[in-house]
């Protein structure tokens, strides 16, 4: 049986209708009275906490594959290629066209510009939280909530936490809409669910809070629900109807099944897991205690919270892959349900909740400064030696899994199939059975045959390196090299052929 909740908890064991604010116990800012005066000072702080936790991404000129595989493709974006036709991927459209936004306004040669918009997503992120604790909880829960957010949204592998990738720019829509929904503002919250969606996916986990408040609202369901669902539906058709319905529709939900499978990887595939959710609860580790302490002795009026973290847990489930970056979904319904939770604890609490986040913090900053990076030299490696066998012209095809080669060494892909693992189904060291043309997208290797056949590339490079997608496992791509391709060199590995027919470009 539980011990009775001490006095200064027993007024807050009952429940606080979803969206409306709890008072404050403690005295307000009196900054806050002036109108704009809370965020005038709080915006500052959290611009340059924004800005020091993400100073390790500038370090490297890429940190991910997927970095590289959007900087691909918002360059044949910026050619006159067509999303979901001449440039696929299983992603939603946002994220590549803001890619190729970046490169046409500052070039395309660095990333940096991207660095600086991943910024100030995350200082969007910490801003809504912040709006929504202030709401809730009062002025001190508004700052916390913004502080502890930007400490603890570097707490993963530095290549998960610091690349300009989908989750980073996902977690602002999904931020704003539980902070929209949480004032009655249910067409806003739909239209903040449709951006998460399609930035990516599994964005769509937000709209299980939103749905819930919407729900409990006290004016009416039957406005609010319907509110909800033209915001969310609207947006998304009109990106259908711009990038083809059915193209959408394929690339986008139902062209992954076998991506998705846990056949053949299941240790690696749970190893992956169990560290990634090690790594985080570490960086986590002054939000966890509250969170625990609170829920064993009351109840905070935070359903829709809960339900937030627990529709986020079941996304990062979701594909079965467990990768590091799937994982920032879950910091900013934690931080708000830690935030509540410090609420009704003793001031101390949120001293030492503060001090711990910013301790592991600076161990994950300074990892994200001394961690080599021994994946992007070899693929500088790599680049350097197809930029000095090629002609700017000319195409190359890169056989596995790090398309940043193509970005690197400013040569266009022979294909559209930017990786091994839209051909194959390898992703992230599956090593099972799984993995083979069969396993493939579907209806791909007709269209890569005709690719190849339309426009050989001038060079192949095979960067399988023993993995199951190896060219020799594959009967088209080893009769396609064994009928016009010579081996002529190793690079760092990766096996470089060349065309049988094809003239010398005079380079080295």
């Amino acid at each position: 049986m539980l011990a009775e909740p001490p006095p200064s908890l027993r007024s807050v064991t009952t429940s606080t209708l979803p969206g409306q604010r709890r008072r404050p116990t403690g005295p307000t800012d009196p900054n806050s009275r002036t109108p704009g005066g809370y965020w005038r000072r709080l915006l500052p702080v959290l611009a340059v906490l924004a800005l020091l936790t993400r100073l390790p991404s500038f370090r490297h000129p890429l940190w991910s594959p997927d970095e590289g595989y959007l900087a691909v493709q918002a360059r044949l974006l910026a050619s006159g290629g067509t999303l979901y036709a001449t440039v696929v991927d299983r992603k939603p459209p946002l994220l590549p066209w803001l890619y190729e936004a970046a490169f046409a306004l500052c070039g395309d040669g660095s990333l940096g510009p991207l660095r600086l918009a991943a910024i100030a997503a995350q200082l969007l992120t910490a801003l809504a939280l912040a709006s929504t604790a202030r709401r809730r909880w009062g002025d001190r829960a508004g700052r916390a909530a913004g502080v502890l957010y930007l400490l603890v949204s570097v707490g993963l592998n530095p290549e998960d936490a610091q690349a300009a990738t989908f989750e980073v720019f996902m977690l602002p829509f999904t931020a704003f809409a539980v902070r929209c929904a949480d004032r009655g503002h249910f067409a806003r919250a739909g239209l903040a669910v449709a951006g998460a969606c399609l930035t990516k996916q599994t964005g769509g986990a937000a709209l299980v809070p939103v749905l819930w408040l919407a729900w409990q609202h006290p004016r009416s369901w039957r406005t609010s629900l319907p509110r909800t669902g033209v915001g969310l539906v609207v947006p998304i058709l009109a990106v259908a109807l711009l990038t083809g319905p059915s193209r959408f529709l394929f690339w986008t939900v139902t062209g992954s099944a076998a991506y998705a499978s846990f056949t053949g990887s299941e240790l690696h595939v749970l190893t992956r897991g169990l560290t990634n959710t090690l790594i985080l609860g570490a960086g986590c580790a002054g939000l966890l205690p509250p969170v625990v302490r609170v829920l064993r002795i009351a109840r905070t009026g935070a359903g829709d919270l809960w339900l937030w973290l627990i529709a986020s847990a079941g996304a990062v489930l979701l594909g079965l892959h467990f990768f590091g970056h799937y994982y920032l979904q879950l910091i900013p319904p934690l931080v708000l349900l830690a935030t509540g939770a410090l609420q009704i604890l003793p001031a101390p609490r949120l001293t030492s909740a503060l001090s711990t986040c910013a301790c592991a913090c600076a161990l994950f900053l300074v990892w994200g400064v001394l961690a080599p990076r021994p994946d992007l030299a070899h693929t500088e490696r790599l680049a350097a030696a197809v930029e000095a066998r090629t002609a700017p012209a000319e195409r190359v095809l890169v056989w596995g899994i790090h398309p940043e080669t193509y970005w690197l060494a400013r040569r266009a892909p022979a294909s559209r199939y930017l990786t091994a693992g839209l051909l194959t189904n390898y992703s992230g060291g599956r090593d099972g059975p799984q993995v083979g043309e069969k396993y493939g997208v579907d209806g791909a290797w007709p269209v890569f045959r005709a690719e190849l056949a339309d426009r050989p590339p001038a060079l192949v490079v095979d960067d399988s390196r023993g993995k199951p997608f190896a060219p020799d496992r594959l009967p088209t791509l080893r009769r396609f090299l064994a009928a016009r391709y010579e081996r002529s060199a190793v690079v760092d590995g990766a096996v470089f052929y060349v065309r049988a027919d094809r003239p010398s470009p005079g380079r080295t």
